[in-house]
């Protein structure tokens, strides 16, 4: 991946963050607008719009840090747990699910009824497996436990900021925000990666030639070696 894949990734992720987080705000605060447009006051019109799209750029610089994080965190489970990462993820995977689900039920003066929770952790592990089977079908079946471990554990970890929010406005924006953000960066990733027609011929050229040069400079040792063995002989 070079520096100009990164930037157009980094740059469409917050693009996208933006319009995730304007558009679940026309649903979540919804009331908001409507007032706003009863009351035919554009300006607070245009100000919620900045806002929220502001605020799907702060989520998804948040879901870049995660992703970029992942990428470290995968590499040292494979070679730390090796053949067993596998299987440490669906761990982890589980663990999160759970996490979510109990922890904010147990909370102190938690409101939110139990069915909720369980909604919302179905729903992301929904998510996660379908975008985990795309990634799957456009790479390899590898490739389908850690973009699951993605979209459940480290979204789950992103979204912990906005589960500490009062009310639920925020979360929603969040979640879906990183949801989004997240599958975005785990389908593309392999595309960045892959190495382009020309590049790939470039490379081919270069091995050739470092081949090349290798061969010649032993032909040249070897020449050398006969050259003393025959002195020697003499």
């Amino acid at each position: 991946m070079n520096t100009q894949k990164l930037v157009r990734m980094f740059f469409t992720t917050l693009f996208l963050g933006g319009l995730a987080a304007l558009l679940t705000s026309f649903f979540v605060t919804s009331s908001l607008y409507g007032d706003a447009i009863s009351r035919s006051d554009w300006m607070d019109v245009f100000g919620l719009l900045v806002f929220y799209a502001g605020l799907g750029f702060v989520f998804a610089v948040i879901s870049q840090t995660g992703f970029f994080a992942y990428l470290f965190i995968n590499r040292f489970g494979l070679g730390l747990f090796k053949a067993l990462w596998p299987f440490a993820q669906v761990l982890l995977i589980l663990l999160a699910l759970f996490n979510i689900v109990y922890l904010p039920y147990k909370a102190e003066g938690n409101t939110i009824p139990l069915y909720a929770l369980l909604l919302v952790a179905a729903g992301i592990l929904a998510i996660g497996l379908i975008i985990a089977r795309i990634k799957m079908n456009e790479t390899n079946v590898t490739a389908f436990i850690p973009t699951l471990f993605l979209m459940v554990v480290m979204t789950i970890v992103e979204w912990i900021p906005g589960l500490q929010t009062e009310g639920t406005d925020y979360a929603w924006l969040m979640i879906v925000t990183l949801l989004v953000c997240n599958a975005y960066q785990i389908l593309v990733l392999h595309r960045l990666t892959k190495l382009d027609p020309e590049e790939e011929e470039r490379l081919k050229r270069l091995r050739k030639k470092r081949q090349e040069a290798k061969r010649k400079a032993q032909e040249e040792r070897n020449r050398k070696v006969d050259e003393k063995n025959k002195q020697a002989k003499k």
